[in-house]
């Protein structure tokens, strides 16, 4: 998993060269974070495991382990660093207008995304899978003519319709819903982002992954596109390597509980 995902990472770095459309003017580049002494970062604080709040008031997570790691690589100190919650909707505005160095929010490269802002490699293999609460559903098959959540709009639609084309597909706005439409019986499953679905069932032990993962997502962080951004770009880089190679993101991932 660990070699497949570096690879998959530096294929996908070939295509980080495309020169820049979208540039800010105020997005710092290495020599200004070191300057300043300090890294900003956009983090999620409601994404278990990814990045949220513990019982203590903490902000903690698996993201928010590297961005810790990340201060620490590129400036030598891994309290060396600003974490700023962002909506979902914000997190590329954030890179975008210089409000923050970098994003480690739950952000999966896809093409419309590569075209206003650069990725490093991927640290983590996100994707579609299923949760369930009933004790007969054990693997996708048992989903085959069952009724199964789905957000609207989702990249969940296309691929649960494609692998299960007799279940019948319940659409919904939010993940609040999903989990309310599953406690009233309105569905048997809820297909979603493994890395949420992960935190779902940590936060509720009566829900169960199933093994089975339809697509597969790339979690990379993000950063401003633009050749004064490439010597940023590629210290990430390097510093994801060595992380992969070392076993330092997979050991991090199965802290955080992460399949």
């Amino acid at each position: 998993m660990r070699d497949a995902l570096l690879g998959f990472g530096i294929v996908l770095g070939v295509q980080f060269a495309v020169p820049s459309f979208v540039i800010s003017a105020d997005a710092a580049n290495l020599e200004t974070i070191r300057d300043r002494g300090y890294l900003i970062v956009a983090v999620k604080d409601n994404r278990r495991p990814l990045g949220f709040v513990d019982e203590n008031g903490q902000l903690v997570g698996y993201e928010i382990d590297i961005a810790h790691h990340l201060a620490d690589a590129l400036l030598g100190d891994a309290d060396a660093i600003e974490l700023r919650p962002v909506a979902n909707d914000d997190r590329l505005a954030a890179v975008l207008s210089g409000d923050v160095d970098v994003a480690i929010a739950g952000l999966a490269i896809t093409p419309a995304r590569e075209r206003i802002v650069s990725f490093s490699i991927p640290y983590y293999l996100d994707g579609t899978g299923f949760i369930t609460r009933l004790p007969t559903i054990r693997t996708v098959q048992d989903l085959t003519r069952r009724t199964i959540v789905v957000l609207s709009a989702s990249d969940a639609v296309p691929a649960v319709g494609y692998f299960l084309p007799q279940a019948t597909l319940l659409g919904v706005e939010s993940y609040h819903a999903a989990h309310e439409s599953l406690e009233r019986d309105r569905a048997d499953a809820f297909a979603g982002d493994i890395t949420i679905l992960t935190g779902w069932q940590q936060a509720d032990p009566s829900y169960r992954l199933l093994p089975e993962v339809l697509t597969v997502a790339p979690l990379a962080i993000a950063l401003p596109k633009g050749n004064q951004h490439a010597e940023l770009r590629r210290a990430i880089n390097a510093a994801l390597i060595t992380w992969h190679n070392d076993g330092w993101l997979d050991e991090r991932a199965t802290a955080w509980g992460l399949p």
